[in-house]
């Protein structure tokens, strides 16, 4: 449980707003599964290290392998408590972690991020305007997801095609001493001879 214990009323609504706009603008590319308010619908993990971040993102194709999980914060839950109560364990899964805060926090959620070495994928602002809510990428890591490496290095490297029709290399001496240079093969029909 989150040691946001109980958001103010509006806050909380809020929160499930962004949450719901997430899950919408993440349906075409991913199952979205979501845990809004005291719901736990879908976890990430099992038994007691089950964890229930707000949006689960799943591959669409058979198997639903996990692909990212999304916090989203308000203006009261970006802390240090939440940082390490949640954001640093989903900042170890193998997946990305994205993480969305109120602009006004963006600063402060950076660095809390940074002080407690929690490896966020990106961080998004957003704010509403009248009735709709804009998300801005403010943040976005160069270092690879934690244990993405491991798995990379484990699946085989697959070999480059060559190419059936490129041009065949011939070698041939040459006057400077060199035992070969290598030249590009004219096609069958310009070796006619004369």
């Amino acid at each position: 449980m989150s040691p946001i214990l109980v958001r103010p009323v509006r806050e909380q609504l809020e929160h499930d707003r962004v949450i719901r706009l997430l899950q919408a603008k993440n349906r075409r590319r991913f199952e979205v599964g979501i845990n809004p308010g005291a719901e736990l619908n879908v976890p990430v993990g099992s038994g007691t290290s089950a964890m229930y971040p707000d949006l689960v993102l799943q591959s669409p194709e058979r198997g639903h392998r996990l692909q990212a999980v999304v916090e989203v914060e308000t203006g009261e839950s970006v802390n240090h408590l939440e940082a390490l109560a949640q954001w640093a364990h989903y900042g170890r899964l193998r997946v990305p972690f994205h993480l969305y805060v109120p602009a006004g926090m963006v600063d402060v959620a950076r660095r809390l991020s940074e002080d407690n070495q929690i490896h966020v994928a990106e961080i998004w602002s957003f704010h509403a305007i009248g009735d709709q809510v804009r998300f801005t990428l403010v943040h976005r890591s160069r270092e690879p997801v934690p244990g993405a490496a491991r798995k990379r290095a484990a699946s085989p490297a697959v070999a480059p095609r060559r190419n059936p029709t490129a041009s065949r290399k011939v070698k041939s001496p040459s006057r400077s001493g060199r035992k070969s240079v290598e030249k590009k093969s004219k096609p069958a029909r310009a070796q006619k001879r004369r």
